[in-house]
């Protein structure tokens, strides 16, 4: 029988792992809401309470986490509000009987207010502040966001794995390749866009907001694109997208250039996204988590609507680009 993933994470174990480090739990522990990983807020004594998290196992190599650290802690020693993992015993990476784990200070904060143009001012003074620092040297062990890896290995590995219902596999395997040539034509019109160290997921969940903004969460950092930590700050119709777009760029420009090609990205982006989401819940089927918090998946609707969903966006990334107004 095939190892489920944290099969072997107890409430004992979490509490071990702390010890193990030298940090000695109270007894409070509360999970927070994560699926690619498991995290939790734990109380210690004599101290203040801590988050740690444990890794999902296989996904990143310790090297490929270690670049991950140093690149946090690189922003934060240049004073950009990031939650970086705490250095215990010289190390930010520990393990103990199979389970890698890293501890962070506990952040308060809410949601940012995405509507607020002042907010995405302020939030693009600091994206442009990371991007300053990512694009001074390169990623070794992290990959980069291509239309290979997140496009055509998702398509294939659905494929492969018989999750598209087979009387929707003409339709949907039809419109996803349309879908990917839409997304390589957008990638054309671009050009050589310069890839960089990127937060990676940088969406309005990822960002607490507590006298300004803290960005948390650096587990899909990977080169790519600038507007990779843009276009999902963006929400509504064309022209409220091309308002946000303006404000978030008001700030950026600050301290780093933004090059207009990359615009021609946003749509091609989101639809690898897409394309990327429904195999990222496919290959963690086996996760007992992921059928409790997605019981719509892989259902008739659910694939009946993500060819609607694509047919979409093979419309929009066939549009004129965003443009920030």
């Amino acid at each position: 029988m095939t190892a489920r993933p944290f099969q072997d994470l107890t409430p004992d174990s979490i509490l071990d792992a702390l010890e193990s480090v030298g940090l000695v739990p109270d007894g409070r522990m509360l999970a927070l809401n994560s699926y690619e990983n498991r995290v939790y807020q734990v109380g210690i004594e004599d101290g203040p309470m801590r988050v740690v998290k444990f890794y999902r196992p296989n996904r990143w190599s310790d090297a490929a986490i270690a670049e991950e650290h140093a690149f946090v802690a690189e922003l934060a020693e240049r004073e950009i509000p990031v939650v970086a993992p705490l250095a215990i015993g010289g190390s930010t990476l520990h393990e103990l009987a199979g389970l890698r784990f890293a501890v962070f200070p506990r952040v308060g904060g809410r949601a940012p207010e995405l509507s607020d143009p002042d907010t995405l001012e302020w939030m693009g003074r600091f994206l442009g502040r990371i991007h300053a620092v990512g694009a001074l040297a390169p990623y070794r062990e992290r990959p980069t966001l291509d239309i290979a890896s997140f496009g055509e290995a998702s398509r294939d590995w659905l494929l492969e794995h018989d999750f598209i219902p087979a009387d929707l596999l003409p339709a949907w395997g039809s419109t996803v390749d349309q879908a990917l040539d839409g997304v390589r034509r957008a990638f054309d019109r671009a050009g050589d866009v310069t890839h960089l160290r990127l937060h990676g997921d940088c969406h309005g969940g990822n960002v607490l907001w507590h006298d300004g903004p803290q960005f948390v969460d650096f587990d899909d950092s990977r080169m790519g694109p600038a507007v990779q930590d843009l276009w999902m700050l963006l929400s509504g119709d064309r022209i409220e997208m091309s308002r946000q777009l303006a404000d978030l760029l008001a700030g950026y420009e600050d301290f780093h250039e933004f090059s207009p090609r990359e615009l021609h990205l946003v749509e091609a982006l989101r639809t690898l996204r897409l394309i990327h989401y429904s195999a990222w819940i496919a290959r963690r089927w086996d996760d007992p988590a992921f059928p409790a918090a997605f019981p719509w998946f892989n259902t008739q609707r659910y694939w009946q609507d993500r060819v609607l969903e694509l047919r979409e966006q093979i419309a929009l990334m066939d549009e004129p680009p965003l443009w920030a107004t």
